[in-house]
């Protein structure tokens, strides 16, 4: 059974809801202020705070502090806000994840007193943790798993599909995959994060924001910030009974488009985590029409991306197949403007996608 805590909101005031903030504390302020973001709001922070970007520490406390000037600050657990639990259980294989991992709580605990996994045994590693962060694991681990309301349920990766889904697994509810694939038997919308949307996106137009499906009873929120090149922090916002969204992101480039281009050929998709291996079907002068494997899909990949093998083709990662049309004077950011004939770029609407080079003017925007 995992701890769930009832809450009865004021429908009169705002909720406020991001997920998956994943370390990156100058994002996460720059989309408070977004929001606009003030006491009289509710607050959810639907986990991992930690991990991916550089200050875990400084979220945790950051976040830490909010919650304890204003009592309608509620923050959940995420799977990756428990990783001392492995240290602490001898866990060996954690070791290898933090020497892999460099931006991981664990390591930044361990260079704050110039130390690194290599100078203690497991058993020394979890004693250190005890003596010198206490605090900050004892907070972590008093987060609630989900909190509940008479409109959501807000948890971080998912609820089992079973009748009384408070009796979920702990593992599920932090660490389930693609939950919005799935079924559940809440009768209200359940709010999760954990699993990056644009993952759902194979065969849509390319983007990272929210999926809010309430028909199916899901919102999903995690925008791969820190995890996608194109990532973002998404904030959902709860309203009158009404939701609404929006976000940031780390793109910094942003470049005025100087003519028209519309593609009429409707060429959609987003290669996706683990969907990579590809089949050949045609090759023209910058993209490749490939069959994804796995999904059946066609899928226009652009060369500088595909890696071919022994006769073996893969997408060599994440990538939006996705072609954009755009206006003169729209304002997009770059998210690659390396590759021949053509530049990824996003549109303000969160849209991830392809245009011909001479669409762009060099000079950035203002």
């Amino acid at each position: 059974m995992i701890e769930v805590r009832r809450l009865q909101l004021d429908k009169t005031k705002r909720s406020i809801i991001i997920s998956d903030i994943h370390a990156n504390l100058m994002l996460f302020k720059k989309l408070l202020r977004k929001v606009n973001y003030t006491v009289e709001d509710y607050l959810f922070i639907n986990g991992d705070l930690c991990e991916k970007g550089p200050k875990s520490i400084e979220v945790v406390n950051y976040i830490r502090n909010l919650s304890m000037k204003s009592s309608t600050v509620y923050v959940t657990k995420g799977n990756c806000d428990v990783l001392y639990r492995p240290i602490f259980n001898g866990v060996e294989g954690i070791i290898s994840y933090m020497n892999r991992q460099k931006n991981s709580i664990l390591n930044e605990m361990l260079s704050m007193h110039g130390k690194s996994p290599d100078d203690f045994s497991l058993q020394e590693l979890a004693q250190f943790y005890r003596q010198y962060f206490h605090s900050e694991i004892e907070w972590l681990e008093s987060l609630p798993i989900a909190y509940e309301t008479d409109e959501f349920i807000i948890i971080h990766a998912g609820i089992e599909n079973i009748e009384n889904w408070q009796r979920t697994e702990e593992t599920f509810a932090l660490s389930a995959p693609a939950f919005y694939e799935n079924e559940h038997q809440a009768n209200k919308t359940v709010i999760v994060g954990h699993w990056p949307v644009v993952n759902y996106r194979s065969n849509q137009v390319s983007s990272n924001n929210p999926l809010i499906d309430l028909n199916k009873k899901v919102i999903a929120l995690d925008g791969g910030n820190q995890i996608k090149k194109d990532g973002q922090l998404n904030a959902l916002l709860v309203e009158n009974d009404t939701y609404s969204f929006t976000y940031v992101d780390d793109l910094v480039e942003e470049i005025v488009v100087q003519k028209d281009y519309i593609d009429l050929a409707n060429r959609i998709g987003t290669v996706t985590y683990p969907n990579y291996e590809m089949k050949i079907i045609k090759q023209e002068e910058y993209f490749t029409l490939c069959e994804n494997r796995k999904l059946g899909l066609q899928q226009w990949i652009k060369n500088e991306y595909l890696i071919i093998e022994e006769r073996q083709a893969r997408s060599k990662s994440d990538l939006s197949t996705t072609f954009l049309s755009v206006t003169q004077a729209e304002k997009v950011r770059v998210v690659d403007n390396k590759c021949a004939g053509y530049s990824l770029v996003k549109k303000a609407n969160g849209e991830v996608g392809w245009i011909p080079k001479d669409c762009l003017d060099t000079k950035k925007g203002g």
